[in-house]
């Protein structure tokens, strides 16, 4: 068998090539956003791989792409009576605190597509208002009049009882893509729920067209689809899961992460992905960390996510000065086509790219292990306007803009580890994405870290991370119970055999028994009144309320003397996974002697390959570490060596 990890990124389409028999080969394509599927097939062509014995598993940036760019499809709201306007008002929170004149924004969900009925239940689940037969033919010819794609389902208490909801779909026309919220997400919040449900029809054709597609295109294959949350599924189930993918390929390199780092003997990592669009920070302690008050754009998801910050700042962002005369660097992106301009490809903007170039941290003979040469010419032309508005040079202006760079990415760092409390300086730093080793010293330096990686072939790590993954599901379930209730066992019993049996089903439907499973039973906890919530693992009621008092004291720095309530039960399920592993490389020796270079200021540098570089063998920096999938800046007054899988382990000199 050949597995085959997959991402498709903004600029670029990695790929991630293990044979059973140990054999790794990393590959990339540039990216065709339009169609993602071609650039699939194309590198499945260059790498010449038989389809008799592939297994393809792939993070998707369709429905991440759609949310971001607002090209979901025409989506129908169907909630209670009086509640039509509940995703417009949300939770009413400004953007702008202090702004006198906010810019509107549009609503999610216009008006004309917000559609009310019947069926409304208490919070205890007991029926309030009544699901007739006119309720729904009535809804019927108003969706058959509308004519939408999708249609969102989202009734008040759905967790309780789904019947309704279940009873609506059948008013649906034949032909539109239905979610229901109490499939989605079964959990209180009504308007959390609402908006992962309407998220999930709005972009699911979408990701369902490009899924069809690729399966077609590679028929017999098994495709499995990256979740936010790190676990693989189906492709023919992720087509109605659209809302679990949009992390779908951060979320990858995020797992291969932790796996470098256990294999290091490392539990406490400090991660950022830098890519062609934009840059990726996330925290690991011991495990990874998920969180369900994620966002993307403007929007929350309240489906277990990736606990990561992203930023607009990646090797294709956009240099410019704005109307009062600072230096910018993003939001936009130059993306693959034309790209930046040194590609060659018809660009005429500076981005970071262009500013490594300049610089010398990349070499225009070096670049994708020398299979596309940059063109220094052009990125000085683009980076010129830059220069004459900072009054400097083509070099000090790529110098500027590699600073702005990053310190928006330092900020981001800093957002997602100090920010929280947590002291970095002890950490790991790992880079990663095709851009991430010609920032990570001074990125480290910025935060004070001392130790960094970078991991052999980091530059496709989240494709890698693809094969790393297991097959799993997270499933959730709103209880509203108090613990010292009498009858709170049975209840969390009752609950979990539900959600033991939904993932029994879904899981059996790609091969998979539950018994040869992975299960981690949690629990999100509250002092009875509060709004928000800390998990931590059910381990029975008494045990799971005194790790509560002493999480919230470590958390808030103080608990109470009041009711713990258990507002919602979750379950995370894993499977066996591909059998990945990276291999070991043998035992070698000192470094090949370089190639000697001088950065365009004068200062001499060593060029190395990173295929030739063998187990142990130590750099002194300032050096270049040039690979086929990325480049790595060692800066001066930094050393690195090779560990046993050929990851880069940077560490600062003694000052």
């Amino acid at each position: 068998m050949i597995w085959l990890g997959v991402d498709t990124g903004g600029t670029f389409t990695d790929f991630v090539v293990f044979d059973e028999d140990g054999g790794v080969r990393v590959h990339k394509v540039l990216s065709t956003p339009e169609a993602p599927e071609r650039a699939i097939l194309q590198g499945i062509a260059e790498l010449d791989l038989p389809l008799d014995r592939l297994r393809v598993v792939h993070g998707s940036t369709v429905a991440t792409n759609a949310a971001l760019e607002g090209k979901g499809v025409r989506t129908a709201l169907v909630t209670n009576r009086g509640f039509g306007d509940l995703l417009t008002i949300g939770r009413q929170a400004r953007r702008e605190l202090y702004e006198l004149r906010p810019r509107r924004r549009p609503p999610p969900v216009p008006p004309e597509l917000c559609l009310e009925t019947g069926g409304r239940l208490a919070a205890d689940g007991t029926l309030v208002d009544p699901l007739t037969e006119a309720d729904i033919a009535a809804l019927r010819a108003r969706l058959t009049e509308l004519a939408p794609e999708a249609v969102a389902i989202n009734l008040l208490f759905s967790y309780r009882d789904p019947t309704l909801e279940q009873r609506l779909r059948a008013a649906v026309p034949e032909g539109c893509f239905v979610s229901l919220s109490s499939e989605v997400l079964p959990e209180v919040r009504e308007y959390e729920r609402g908006m992962a449900t309407w998220l999930n029809a709005w972009v699911g054709p979408r990701v369902a067209g490009y899924l069809r597609r690729l399966g077609e295109a590679l028929p017999g294959v098994p495709v499995s689809v990256m979740q936010s949350s790190g676990e693989t599924m189906s492709a023919g189930q992720a087509a109605g899961q659209a809302v679990r993918m949009l992390l779908s390929g951060p979320a990858g390199g995020l797992v291969a992460a932790h796996h470098l780092g256990e294999l290091a003997g490392c539990r406490e990592l400090l991660t950022f992905d830098m890519g062609g669009t934009s840059t990726d920070v996330a925290l690991i302690e011991g495990g990874l960390q998920l969180t369900t008050e994620g966002h993307i754009g403007d929007w929350p998801v309240a489906v277990p996510m990736m606990d990561m910050h992203t930023i607009g700042a990646g090797g294709g962002s956009i240099a410019w000065i704005d109307a009062g005369g600072m230096l910018q660097v993003g939001p936009e992106s130059a993306g693959a086509d034309p790209g930046p301009a040194c590609y060659g490809r018809g660009g005429r903007r500076p981005t970071v790219t262009d500013a490594n170039l300049l610089l010398g941290r990349l070499q225009p003979d070096a670049f994708l292990g020398g299979g596309m040469r940059l063109d220094p010419a052009a990125a000085e032309a683009a980076m010129a306007p830059i220069a004459e508005a900072l009054e400097g040079t083509p070099l000090d202006a790529a110098r500027a803009v590699v600073d702005v760079a990053n310190a928006h990415m330092a900020r981001a760092l800093r957002a997602i580890s100090i920010r929280r409390g947590v002291d970095s300086r002890g950490h790991l730093l790992v880079s990663f994405g095709g851009a991430g080793g010609l920032h990570v010293c001074e990125l480290a330096e910025a935060l004070d870290m001392r130790q960094a990686m970078v991991p052999a072939r980091g530059g496709v790590l989240s494709a890698l991370g693809m094969l790393a993954a297991r097959p799993g599901r997270q499933l959730s379930r709103t209880l509203m119970q108090r613990l010292d209730a009498p009858e709170i066992e049975q209840r969390v019993a009752e609950a979990l055999a539900a959600l033991e049996a939904a993932a029994e089903a879904a899981l059996a439907a790609e091969g998979i028994a539950l018994a040869d499973c992975e299960r981690e039973v949690s629990a999100d906890l509250r002092y009875q009144g509060q709004s928000y919530s800390l998990n931590l693992p059910w381990a029975g009621a008494n045990a799971t309320a005194a790790a509560f008092h002493a999480r919230h004291a470590a958390r808030y720095g103080h608990d109470l003397d009041q009711p713990v309530e258990l507002v919602t039960l979750r379950l995370a399920v894993r499977g066996a996974g591909s059998g990945f592993r990276l291999p070991e490389l043998p035992s070698g020796g000192a470094a090949p002697a370089p190639e000697r270079r001088t950065l365009p200021d004068g200062t001499p540098v060593a060029l190395y390959r990173r295929a030739e570089l063998p187990r142990g063998a130590r750099l002194e920096g300032p050096a270049i570490v040039a690979e086929q999938v990325a480049t790595t800046w060692l800066a001066p007054g930094w050393r690195c060596s090779v560990d046993a899988w050929g990851n880069l382990r940077l560490e600062a000199r003694p000052r």
